[in-house]
């Protein structure tokens, strides 16, 4: 299996997937953001579509309009403050009546089902490379914002009156939410892309650890469910978004039967 090069193309990218999202993840949970997630990867099929459209690389389309919708939930805020899920609705209309609107046009060339459901087939060794370019960057930037994103999380008015630049830095974490949405793209797929951002860190927040901790443990699991997902659907030949999805499902469970035994006992 590891002498296919497709096969050592989604390893690597899945390794930077499995880290990138759940630090990405830790901080969309903690502001009760974690729908965002699911909005934004619908949303990145409407930049695949045109990025095939325009015979242009569709994980770089995805990153651009992602980025577009996110910057846009941003800018809703000041017009829809206690209606967080009325923003998500309208940028998910607009996305998706995009995306279903070009691929029905019958201008698109290729297959979109790929990008959909998540195929370790269709990972190049360009898709490789941009997925670490945009994986390291957006690791470092979180790295020099931490404090301030950590500070936004737990409290966004009291980090704006501490001198806080809260709006540059949640259009920033906007773009960073893009970039982690269009990097998983190619092996988990549009549909089930929210469940490698919110699940890890569900399952690590049943720990009961500080943030650093959990954090770290999120990676962890991250990882393990990625890589279950990705090994077990080669080999039973299915979709590997999907069953990545039930691994996630899977550890999650099996961290809380573990967490009521031992309470038990």
């Amino acid at each position: 299996m590891l002498e296919y090069d497709f096969m050592q193309n989604a390893i690597i990218v899945s390794i930077f997937i499995s880290v990138l999202c759940p630090c990405i993840g830790i901080f969309l949970v903690l502001r009760r953001y974690s729908m965002i997630g699911d909005t934004l990867s619908h949303a990145s099929l409407a930049g695949i579509a045109m990025g095939l459209m325009a015979n242009q690389n569709p994980v770089l389309g995805a990153f651009v309009f992602t980025s577009i919708c996110g910057a846009l939930i941003e800018f809703l805020r000041t017009y829809f403050k206690k209606y967080t899920d009325l923003i998500l609705s309208i940028v998910l209309s607009l996305s998706v009546g995009i995306a279903i609107t070009i691929i029905s046009s019958g201008k698109i060339h290729a297959n979109a089902d790929s990008f959909m459901f998540g195929s370790i087939l269709t990972v190049t060794r360009l898709d490789m490379f941009m997925v670490i370019g945009l994986s390291l960057v957006s690791v470092l930037a979180l790295i020099f914002l931490y404090n301030q994103m950590l500070y936004i999380s737990y409290d966004e008015e009291a980090a704006q009156i501490a001198g806080v630049r809260v709006k540059l830095i949640n259009y920033v974490f906007s773009i960073l939410v893009a970039s982690a949405v269009s990097v998983s793209i190619r092996i988990v797929g549009v549909l089930v892309l929210s469940s490698m951002i919110a699940l890890p860190v569900a399952t690590a927040l049943q720990l009961g650890k500080g943030f650093k901790a959990t954090l770290i443990f999120s990676v962890v699991f991250s990882m393990v469910d990625i890589m279950l997902g990705l090994f077990l659907s080669y080999y039973l030949n299915v979709a590997p978004g999907g069953f990545t999805a039930l691994v996630c499902v899977a550890v999650l469970i099996l961290v809380l039967i573990f967490k009521k035994l031992k309470t038990i006992f």
